[in-house]
């Protein structure tokens, strides 16, 4: 992780908004990220707003999930120095910079890292609190961060805090209350980051280019644009319609029909997606019926196994998603972790797609037609129409499934507390190792029964505590829960919905591409994508069209 790392450079641009070079021709437009007006640009905050981390505020290290390797970031490396001692190495040379006046006002110190750490590990309104629950201290030294921690170490959740938690400044953060570090909405930020905020609105925020930015001399990275504007996203076909006009650049939204818009059967429109043809999009996150193994009636091996052999995801791929989301494989493990997968386990363990042995099973688990409820996150038009179609392909069976349709967080809680029987659910998504997908299965007190909740949350709890270089006992820790997740099935992988990205290459190219040796890159600006993943690289690798 010591080891330093090279982009390709970017075509120069000059630095801030210089006049003459804020009209169209020097400015990207992206949305699909928001549905509401910025309101905070808190990076702890679950109000912040498109690019308060990434644009903003950086973490330590990036996740390259296509590499799947750590970048160095605001570190420059770091190094197990024992079992329970960690020391960062911080990069010299980078600035906190006032977004409302474009002034240096300090620089990027250990104690700022060490802060940060230590605000996480006692805030428990902290998002990355969970991450930092083995930390016992945090020391500085002249350039570096040492962390130690109380045993047993939890190895993965550190490796998660490394790419996906901000570096904030003390000088700001401490004045604030406890509180306030997560609800201020910091109109006025104070960052080490590209960007600096500027216009904010109802419409979005624009950013313009950070002089300062200290990834210009260290990596040789810039921008060919002055200024990045994030819109508030408008209904698809309306987003679609912009791209085609030119008024939009970049979208992570799911635009319907983008799938006949794109690729060589579609030249002359100007659209790219990640990959010319199906599935068009990286995979981001895994869809799963996630099945309650200790609710009557569901607690029926049987009947789970009936449910799992009567889905079809192949239908919802093609159908209910035109193709931009592939099928999931069996232990559910996105694309970007499949070194992780044992395919022995899943060659002996995995059911597959057949109506009648559906039929059969569920006769032997003594099934009488009772009504089975499946909760659905409301808000999200692609998962209802698969919602539909999961009732379809059960009602094929004899199985009867009423939908209840309910706001996100009421769906995630009643699956953490099992109170459920069936859930359509999608994973944490992205991660640099399996444990976060595992542990979303296994961790919720709902989530297993016999054979399923405590013989896999304890090795779970084992593959947390070994080191992530120790990578013979973790393929070892991981097969058995794959194992134990193809045989009790307190999920069914359906499919993996995609990190959905749609350019116009109207006003600049250079996106990124799959199969490139220089523009590989995420090219998401979700949170947990921009400012964790290698986004910013595939905003710097952009060129005038």
């Amino acid at each position: 992780m010591g080891a330093a790392f090279v982009v390709p450079r970017a075509r120069s641009a000059a630095a801030g908004l210089e006049p003459g070079r804020t009209g169209r021709a020097w400015t990207l437009y992206t949305s699909g990220t928001a549905t509401a007006a910025p309101v905070s640009f808190n990076p702890l905050s679950a109000q912040a707003y498109t690019g308060s981390q990434g644009l903003l505020y950086e973490p330590l290290f990036l996740w390259d999930a296509q590499k799947d390797r750590l970048l160095p970031w605001l570190a420059t490396g770091a190094v197990w120095l024992s079992p329970t001692a960690f020391r960062i190495d911080v990069r010299p040379g980078a600035d906190w910079v006032d977004s409302s006046t474009g002034a240096k006002v300090g620089t990027v110190r250990p104690a700022d890292v060490a802060y940060s750490i230590e605000l996480a590990r006692s805030d428990t309104a902290d998002p990355y609190h969970p991450l930092v629950a083995s930390v016992a201290s945090v020391t500085t030294g002249t350039g570096s961060v040492t962390v130690r921690f109380s045993a047993p170490v939890d190895y993965a959740q550190w490796q998660e805090y490394l790419w996906h938690a901000p570096v904030l400044p003390k000088a700001v953060w401490s004045a604030l209350t406890p509180a306030e570090a997560v609800t201020d909405p910091n109109l006025a930020p104070v960052a080490s980051g590209p960007m600096l905020l500027g216009r904010v609105d109802d419409r979005g925020a624009c950013y313009g280019i950070d002089p300062h930015w200290w990834a210009g001399p260290a990596l040789g990275l810039s921008f060919s644009f002055t200024r990045l504007c994030d819109m508030v996203s408008g209904p698809s076909g309306e987003q679609l319609s912009s791209l085609l006009a030119g008024r939009l650049d970049w979208s992570n939204a799911l635009l319907r029909g983008v799938a006949n818009l794109t690729g060589t059967k579609a030249r002359g429109y100007g659209v790219q997606t990640y990959y010319p043809a199906p599935p068009y999009m990286l995979a981001a996150s895994t869809a799963y019926l996630a099945i309650n193994t200790s609710a009557s009636p569901t607690d029926e091996l049987g009947l789970r196994r009936a449910l799992a052999q009567a889905l079809d995801p192949g239908v919802v791929a093609s159908g209910d998603y035109a193709g931009t989301v592939q099928v999931a494989n069996p232990t559910g493990l996105l694309p970007e972790l499949s070194g992780w997968v044992d395919a022995r386990v899943v060659r002996r363990y995995a059911l597959h797609y057949s109506p009648g042995d559906a039929r059969r099973e569920l006769e032997k688990a003594g099934y009488r037609g009772q009504l089975l409820h499946m909760l659905v996150p409301g808000g999200s038009e692609d998962l209802a129409r698969a919602a539909s179609t999961i009732v379809s392909q059960l009602s094929a069976i004899g199985a009867r499934l009423a939908v209840v349709v309910e706001p996100r967080g009421v769906v995630e809680a009643a699956v953490a507390g099992g109170h459920y029987q069936l859930a359509l659910v999608r994973s944490a998504g992205l991660a640099s190792t399996p444990w976060p997908y595992f542990a979303g299965i296994y961790a919720p007190p709902g989530g297993g029964g016999p054979g399923v909740g405590p013989p896999a949350r304890s090795l779970l709890q084992r593959a947390d505590h070994t080191p992530t270089s120790d990578t013979l006992t973790l393929h070892r820790l991981y097969s058995a829960l794959e194992q134990g997740l193809l045989e009790q099935l307190p999920v069914v992988p359906l499919w993996y919905s995609g990190a959905w990205f749609e350019a116009s290459t109207s006003h600049w190219s250079h996106y990124p591409v799959a199969g490139s040796r220089t523009d590989w890159y995420t090219p998401v600006m979700w949170p947990g994508w921009l400012g964790a993943t290698t986004t910013v690289l595939a905003l710097a690798h952009l060129r005038p069209a």
